[in-house]
């Protein structure tokens, strides 16, 4: 939910059709051409905001160019490509932050079509066990051994590295307790100086208990003392000549360096948010990191109206002012820039949310990292929202040419009818303002009364319901442009209701398909009787299209939802001798409809109040064939 008068595009999602497979509201090449070649995590977003997908990127132009390609799909991908409305993504330093982001996201997002969902279990972890002699080990899976877990790490290797120098230079054990508890002489670890051998006593408890503190130290990030004594050992064994142990030190020192450097995505801050602001001229994004319990949820883009303003830290400021007035705010807030009132919103924010919430904008470590994350991000989505605002506003200029019109359309409806073979008709009403498509205001009307499979009738019926109540009244939201997909006889319905009903102003555009049924091949019937086939190549047809593609998929929807209700619904009481009692035993009896098709007729006989007869009748109708009549004398069987 955004704050009062913003208008939230997540990760600078915007655009319209595009994916390969289906008509959609989605354009995936116009997504594309706005994103960056730098690593990160994309999401997928259906028309009700359900996450589709969650995936990561090396390249993310290139990885997401790959959904939008003429290249072969799988059923599965052109199924979820199908349903894309908008997409989010995240811009990474590095393609292994990239890596467990996505993991974070999965698990909190749960996306649809993410079939082998991550988990913590497929990352692997350091595990320092709590014990009267710690070991220290990769662990992968559930983590039920009582001790602490460090990670995830982005991969195998990487943890495999972090060991084997940590055993080189604390020499803690890696042995499982079965091996541990039952040496009586030093095991080969030791001999080759990985391990100081407490399983036969040749270490000191208090010596092992400093050495476990050592590693607790440098793998929660607290190693600046153990760097400067590695520091001063290298020295000094350069001092006496002893070079291959310093350089020795010298790999270990920067080894530890690497291992210290934490990944800006790992979601250890508990409770977090972290917010930073980009402006171009009038334009400004604000971009929140947040964490919650120890989990990354990921970046969401806001495009506050400035009204005026031209400081960023004016925008911030009240932006965060009304922001957390709607949201309960984290015990930390970090921003990128100083804002006014700072005491005051501490003060407002803790008696809402009932704890002690801090605003930051001076950090260092960790949190500075996500502030650069954050700041990169909100360029990013700025410059992507900015450059399909341009699109969009070239377009509404290119069809303006197109019809004639003094000035760009500021909202088109469009109508399209979708059923099959006259079953459950469904009409589907959206609208498009200069931003782009105004869901909340979709429609859908459902068609009865007409002769099944007359599409000028279902278009006359949904067209009069729609302007109906718009005639007469002079405050009625009326488009200025009315999109109606078909040809001559579909426009000629659309004239004529809005003549009966007396509303003039309107032009109404029919969108005929070509021969061959090849976008970019439409004709454009004008509301002067002209004809058009602007081509492919026009940004005017490329918006009618969009509007167009949203109508048919928005209204394939609702039909197919009408249709498997009523087939799931009422079939079963259309049977002669199914009423409303035996139809609720036999659902129950096979747990829905599904197990009801899948039974055979000797087992829907076992149903009480079915007999043999009427369960012939129930196969045959859920399955198509041809149901002996009630009363009908039945042959015996053979034996």
């Amino acid at each position: 939910m955004t704050a009062p008068g913003d208008r939230a595009v997540d990760g600078g999602a915007l655009g319209a059709d595009g994916a390969p497979g289906g008509a959609q509201a989605f354009d995936g090449k116009a997504f594309v051409r706005g994103l960056s070649t730098a690593p990160g995590v994309y999401r997928m977003y259906d028309a009700s905001d359900g996450v589709l997908y969650v995936g990561k990127a090396g390249a993310l132009r290139k990885r997401v160019a790959s959904y939008f390609s003429a290249s072969p799909k799988s059923a599965r991908i052109l199924s979820m490509l199908s349903q894309v409305a908008r997409m989010e993504v995240t811009v990474t330093r590095t393609e292994a932050e990239a890596l467990l982001l996505e993991n974070q996201l999965i698990k909190s997002l749960k996306p649809r079509y993410n079939v082998l969902l991550r988990d913590d279990k497929s990352y692997p972890y350091l595990l320092l066990t709590r014990e009267a002699w710690p070991r220290i080990a990769l662990h992968r899976g559930p983590q039920s051994v009582p001790g602490r877990y460090y990670g995830p790490y982005p991969s195998v290797v990487a943890v495999r590295e972090t060991l084997n120098m940590l055993h080189k230079l604390f020499k803690l054990r890696s042995c499982e307790d079965s091996v541990f508890r039952n040496r009586t002489r030093p095991c080969l670890q030791h001999q080759i100086g990985r391990c100081s051998a407490p399983c036969v006593g040749r270490v000191d408890a208090d010596d092992y208990a400093a050495a476990v503190r050592r590693v607790r130290l440098f793998l929660e990030g607290h190693s600046d003392e153990l760097l400067v004594e590695l520091g001063d050992a290298m020295e000094a064994a350069s001092a006496r000549l002893a070079f291959e142990e310093a350089a020795r030190l010298r790999d270990v020192l920067a080894s530890l360096r690497g291992m210290q450097a934490r990944q800006y995505v790992d979601g250890r801050a508990a409770d977090l948010d972290v917010l930073a602001i980009a402006m171009q001229g009038a334009s400004a994004c604000v971009l929140l990191l947040a964490f919650r319990d120890g989990r990354n949820f990921g970046t969401r883009a806001f495009f506050p109206k400035t009204n005026g303003a031209e400081d960023p830290a004016e925008v911030l400021g009240a932006f965060v002012a009304q922001y957390y007035t709607a949201h309960s705010p984290p015990r930390e807030i970090v921003l990128d820039r100083t804002i006014a009132d700072v005491p005051v919103l501490e003060e407002a924010f803790a008696l809402t949310a009932g704890h002690r919430v801090a605003i930051k904008t001076s950090v260092r470590g960790e949190r500075a990292g996500y502030l650069d994350l954050a700041r990169r991000n909100a360029e990013n989505s700025l410059a992507t929202m900015l450059g399909s605002q341009a699109a969009q506003a070239a377009r509404a200029e290119s069809l303006r040419e197109l019809l004639g019109l003094a000035e760009p359309a500021r909202r088109i409806e469009c109508f399209d009818i979708s059923h099959t073979m006259g079953e459950a008709a469904v009409a589907s009403q959206v609208v498009f303002d200069a931003e782009g498509p105004v869901r909340g205001q979709y429609r859908r009307y459902n068609i009865a009364g007409i002769e099944p499979g007359d599409d000028y009738a279902a278009m006359h019926q949904a067209l009069s319901r729609r302007f109906r109540r718009a005639a007469g009244n002079d405050d009625a939201v009326l488009p200025d442009v009315l999109l109606i997909d078909g040809g001559a006889g579909q426009v000629s319905q659309a004239n004529a209701v809005l003549a009966e009903l007396g509303i003039p102003g309107i032009s109404v555009v029919g969108v005929a398909k070509g021969e061959a049924r090849k976008a970019g091949d439409e004709t454009l019937l004008l509301p002067d009787g002209r004809e058009l086939k602007p081509g492919a190549a026009s940004p005017g047809l490329q918006l009618v299209q969009q509007v167009r593609d949203e109508a048919h998929r928005f209204a394939i929807t609702g039909h197919r939802g009408r249709r498997q209700k009523a087939r799931s619904t009422s079939r079963l009481e259309d049977i002669p001798g199914i009423g409303p009692r035996r139809r609720a035993a036999l659902l129950k009896h096979f747990g829905g409809l599904g197990g009801l098709r899948a039974a055979g007729v000797e087992e829907i006989a076992r149903v009480e109040g079915v007999n043999v007869a009427l369960a012939e009748r129930i196969y045959a109708t859920l399955h198509g064939l041809d149901a002996p009549a009630p009363g009908a004398v039945r042959l015996a069987k053979d034996p």
